[in-house]
């Protein structure tokens, strides 16, 4: 495997040590990433006696709910990071490299969900669905690097292709993403929805996002003032891919699609295996954690049945013009997964991590 972190072939340990209780900051709490991630500690009762909302932008001063409380977002400062244990970069890239090592150097462990330190020295790209499909377990550090979250379709890509492996060596796989515009935040969603009004009305579109028109269209490109490029998400998947699968798992051949849809990503997967198989061995070899099989059409996998589920939604058929081909279709809810990979990632370190700053 090819990712940072220290790694050994031992059974995964239960996450969070009882007794011990944390202080944790959410840089871009007022972002939907920001917001995931607020709703995924408190769902997992994360053991914490404080959490910070933090952002350096419009959202300062608006109020959020933490569980059953109400707190407010405050301005991203030197001091706010002081004993905190866990910070969870929900920023965009650059507010994240601008505060991260303020973090850092107050002694908290860094958690980054904008990859903006993937290519930092001691980061590690991590996903724990795929550390435990893989059988393996974390090695505690007293002071680990940025925990990087693996990008939510790189997860869900690497989940399948192990799993389907134990019905047969995967000799090729070609995947189709359509990508969301929540993948763009909260602007992209915006951008999405005036776009749909404004040609009903017959009015401009505005195009700060995206650049190309993307309502009622699909697009294999953005236009070329779209930061970021299409092609860089793309090489970004597969990137990630590469770091927590290493060579478990063959890289599939990769296309993302903007589609016209505000939240969750689709995929539309087609295997070639290397050996005779059939729908059933597929089905269990696909079966078990964060993968929920379907069967009929009123559930099959769609982006509005995977929102707000952490589990990926998976529909199994094979090629009627190759016996050993086999497509998949499957939904993810890409907020969900991103969160709940982060908070996966600091519940893995909490165990073992000193509290406060080492000196």
């Amino acid at each position: 495997m090819s990712s940072n972190f220290k790694s050994a072939p031992v059974s995964h340990a239960e996450p969070v040590r009882g007794g011990n209780f944390y202080r944790l900051a959410i840089v871009g709490a007022g972002t939907l990433e920001g917001k995931e991630v607020a709703d995924v500690l408190n769902d997992r009762n994360f053991p914490s006696i404080d959490v910070k909302l933090l952002e350096d932008d419009e959202s300062i001063g608006k109020l959020e709910a933490l569980g059953d409380e109400v707190t407010f977002i405050q301005n991203v400062r030197t001091e706010q990071f002081q004993n905190i244990d866990f910070t969870f970069f929900a920023s965009d890239p650059e507010s994240t490299r601008k505060n991260w090592k303020t973090a850092r150097n107050a002694g908290s462990a860094i958690v980054d969900l904008s990859s903006a330190l993937e290519d930092e020295p001691d980061a590690a790209v991590r996903s724990p669905w795929i550390e435990r499909q893989l059988g393996q377990a974390l090695i505690p550090e007293l002071q680990p690097g940025p925990a990087v979250v693996a990008h939510p379709a790189a997860v869900v890509l690497a989940l399948l292709l192990l799993r389907v492996q134990k019905a047969g060596q995967v000799k090729r796989a070609v995947a189709t993403v359509f990508e969301p515009a929540s993948e763009h935040g909260q602007k992209g969603m915006d951008e999405l929805h005036e776009q749909t009004v404004n040609l009903l009305s017959f009015q401009p579109l505005p195009k700060n996002i995206f650049d190309t028109q993307v309502a009622f269209n699909m697009v294999a490109r953005y236009g070329e003032h779209s930061v970021p490029s299409l092609a860089s998400v793309e090489s970004r998947v597969l990137k990630h891919f590469q770091r927590i699968v290493g060579k478990d798992a063959p890289p599939p051949s990769l296309l993302l699609v903007q589609a016209p849809i505000f939240h969750g990503h689709a995929f539309a997967i087609h295997l070639e295996l290397g050996q005779v198989a059939d729908v059933e061995s597929i089905s269990r070899a696909l079966a078990g954690e964060h993968v929920n099989l379907t069967h009929g059409a009123e559930d099959a996998p769609t982006n509005v049945n995977a929102a707000g589920q952490a589990d990926i939604q998976v529909s199994i058929a094979a090629d009627a013009s190759h016996p050993n081909g086999f497509w998949l279709w499957a939904a993810s809810d890409n907020l969900r997964i991103a969160a709940a990979t982060a908070v996966e990632c600091a519940e893995t370190m909490a165990a073992t991590r000193p509290r406060g700053k080492i000196q």
